[in-house]
């Protein structure tokens, strides 16, 4: 009987062990670089999570192109890993192609859906998080201008663009927003130099505070802003350190959620496809309140958007979604 339950401890440990092992996460990242201090790096905080509770090893990867990160996605797949997160909408036809062909490996998208059995996708209410940091922006604007530089030219990112529009005029009705987009292509990711020439111009116009929505471009924005004595506003990850001071707040957007969940579901067989939706009730956007900003964020616009959020979570106050019928209110 002694011998028989040692056997049994025995292959219980050695069965952990196998499941262990079958977990081999890999991270495919979107253009721009992982360490933009933004969207990839918020991922790359995500997976560092992970690793740092777990002590499971993940390997991850930089695509310069979109060839590039088809390729990654399917050499993880082949070489067994799992899950296999995307990192970007621009990955929804590689996902997409790749699940088929390895339908018992699990997959992660962000930012896009690919309806395959195997596949999660994972979207989030950007338009909500903007809001908040808009009425941020009108409340402090005292020049009544308030700007946007997007990064590329795509509906998710107007969905930014028209949320923070929304939240600026909820909070100055006449307020007037300025809009740029950096490009039409993935390189329009990592164009700091002109994240900040289009900056300046929108300070020039007179906008006091200028939001970025552009991955590594907006570094470029926030540098601006911080040369010319105006507010800047970051995005997807937490960017009021980068210019304490300078930086009113930053929408953040969870994505270290997405990529820590899919790899801890994995590892506890939970995983789980299908449509998942981060909103501000989810605290999958939000902005951000810290050291750095503290002093810049008033009694009086915490109250207002604190209300806000309260709002947005009660169902009382809805936020437009450019995406869902291409355009933005007035």
């Amino acid at each position: 009987m002694k011998k028989s339950l040692l056997s049994l401890f025995a292959l219980a440990a050695m069965s952990a062990t196998a499941l262990a092992a079958d977990v081999k996460p890999a991270l495919v990242y979107g253009t721009g670089g992982k360490f933009d201090k933004s969207f990839n790096e918020a991922a790359y905080g995500g997976a560092e999570q992970f690793k740092a509770e777990t002590g499971i090893e993940y390997r991850d990867f930089e695509p310069t192109s979109d060839t590039q990160g088809e390729q990654a996605i399917r050499n993880f797949a082949s070489r067994g890993f799992n899950p296999v997160v995307a990192i970007s909408f621009a990955w929804s036809s590689a996902v997409e192609k790749v699940a088929e062909e390895f339908p018992d490996t699990q997959f992660v998208i962000v930012d896009s859906v690919v309806e395959k059995p195997n596949v999660r996708s994972v979207v989030y209410k950007e338009h909500e998080g903007s809001y908040l940091v808009g009425m941020l922006a009108g409340l402090a604007s005292k020049s009544g201008k308030v700007g946007f530089v997007g990064g590329m030219d795509i509906p998710l990112i107007r969905k930014f663009a028209c949320g923070y529009e929304q939240g600026a005029r909820a909070a100055k009705a006449d307020i007037e927003v300025f809009q740029n987009m950096t490009g039409t292509t993935g390189a329009a990711w990592n164009d700091p130099v002109r994240g900040g020439e289009l900056t300046k111009n929108q300070i020039d116009q007179g906008a006091d505070v200028v939001y970025a929505a552009a991955g590594a471009t907006g570094l470029g924005v926030l540098q601006t802003a911080a040369d010319n004595g105006k507010f800047s506003i970051g995005v997807d990850s937490n960017q009021n350190h980068l210019h304490p001071g300078s930086v009113l707040t930053s929408m953040v957007k969870r994505v270290d959620l997405a990529v820590y969940n899919a790899f801890a579901d994995s590892k506890n067989d939970k995983f789980t496809p299908g449509l998942q939706t981060l909103g501000v009730a989810e605290d999958g956007v939000a902005y951000a309140l810290d050291d750095n900003n503290a002093k810049l964020i008033n009694d009086d616009m915490k109250a207002a958007v604190e209300k806000a959020k309260a709002d947005i979570i009660a169902g009382t106050v809805k936020v437009h979604d450019y995406m869902s019928d291409n355009s933005c209110p007035k």
